[in-house]
């Protein structure tokens, strides 16, 4: 089983090697631990420090794709390298990498497939108030959105089988954090959650550059993939709730109508038959939406396919590789192992015609002497 821990980077010169430094040689129940970087378009020295290092593979970009972009390319290259277990930590040594054994626990003894890093946000020192209220509301959206019991989700310390890995796909241009969760638990793959320990910061974060920021990516974010997975459910709560205010406006309506003051109201008549349109129009586009979601999970089902013959060529190749190697040895050795009969073979009948022809000259000498004898009688 071989273990490969990627590493999105940009512009991570001072923190990289002490990043690198920290992670574990070798982790229980894992054959092989490899390291991956992920050079989201640095400026600095982070590829020659990565390469001074020894890390085992660098993924390049001339310029900054954004980090979901390059979580999916670092999950596309380990993928390819082989990878049955993949972790992603973060460049600035934020979560502390001796939890990596505890991270992938769950994925070696078989009981998970995505495993995420629960961090103390209460008690992180450098965490403001209002952002570790932030991180448990934007938690608690993402556990209504996809139904799992996810605590942390904007923690980017994961770890996530070969099995998941092939299902993961990321659209927004964002973060991979939030969408993936939802996308888990649409999948209904098998998450866990493990408490994990954090390093004092090192450097601001440069996902945001402030807090409101933050809020409405991370929003658009989850509303988009929640539309995305469950677009009945989402449009149907939409449509129910202006079918609701269409219904409370056209009673109004009709009661004023009734006291004989409906003349004086007749834009709220016009304003219930603008929200039932509206509520109609939603419920019918949550039902096309629904019908797009069913044909999105043919087209997901045929990508997991093709990826799974995509990412085995290499290994396939490697196999074939060795099994030629190995059957061409078979085949010397038993040439050889025939030569050798053979030659034992001609050994033997050579050795059996010099015992014939020494038998035959041995009775031709008893016969002379026999002659002699009978001569000498004679």
């Amino acid at each position: 089983m071989k273990l490969i821990i990627q590493i999105p980077c940009y512009n991570e010169e001072e923190n990289l090697r002490s990043a690198l430094d920290a992670l574990p040689k070798s982790v229980p129940g894992v054959d092989k631990v490899e390291y991956l970087i992920i050079n989201d378009g640095s400026k600095d020295r982070t590829v020659h420090i990565a390469r001074e290092w020894g890390v085992n593979y660098i993924v390049n970009f001339r310029r900054n794709r954004g980090l979901a972009f390059g979580f999916m390319a670092g999950i596309d290259a380990a993928l390819r390298a082989g990878a049955d277990i993949i972790v992603n930590t973060d460049a600035d040594n934020q979560y502390c990498a001796d939890d990596i054994e505890k991270l992938v626990a769950p994925i070696v003894d078989g009981k998970a497939d995505y495993v995420i890093g629960e961090r103390p946000i209460d008690e992180t020192e450098h965490f403001s108030r209002m952002k570790k209220r932030l991180q448990h509301i934007g938690s608690c959206t993402v556990r209504i959105a996809s139904g799992t019991d996810v605590p942390d989700a904007p923690s980017g310390f994961r770890a996530i089988s070969r099995e998941a890995a092939l299902h993961m796909n990321v659209i927004n241009n964002y973060t991979y954090t939030l969408e993936t969760i939802i996308q888990a638990g649409h999948n209904r793959t098998a998450i866990a959650n493990v408490k994990i320990r954090t390093n004092p910061e090192t450097r601001p974060s440069r996902l945001f550059k402030s807090i409101p920021v933050y809020v409405k990516r991370s929003s658009a974010t989850i509303i988009r993939a929640f539309m995305m997975y469950k677009p009945l459910k989402f449009f149907f709560v939409m449509g129910t709730i202006f079918l609701i205010g269409a219904l409370a406006l056209g009673i109004r309506y009709v009661v004023y109508m009734c006291l004989g003051e409906g003349t004086g109201h007749v834009q709220s008549l016009i304003l219930t038959a603008i929200l039932a349109l509206m509520g109609f129009m939603a419920v019918l586009i949550g039902l096309l939406g629904d019908v797009i979601a069913a044909n999105r999970k043919i087209i997901e089902d045929i990508q997991y396919h093709v990826r799974r013959i995509d990412y085995r060529v290499d290994k396939f190749e490697d196999e074939t590789n060795y099994h030629s190697e190995r059957e061409r040895e078979l085949k010397m050795a038993e040439e050889k192992e025939r030569r050798q009969d053979d030659r034992r073979k001609q050994e033997r009948r050579q050795h059996d015609r010099r015992q014939l022809e020494r038998g035959q000259e041995d009775r031709r000498k008893a016969d002379r002497r026999q002659a002699d004898r009978r001569q000498k009688e004679d």
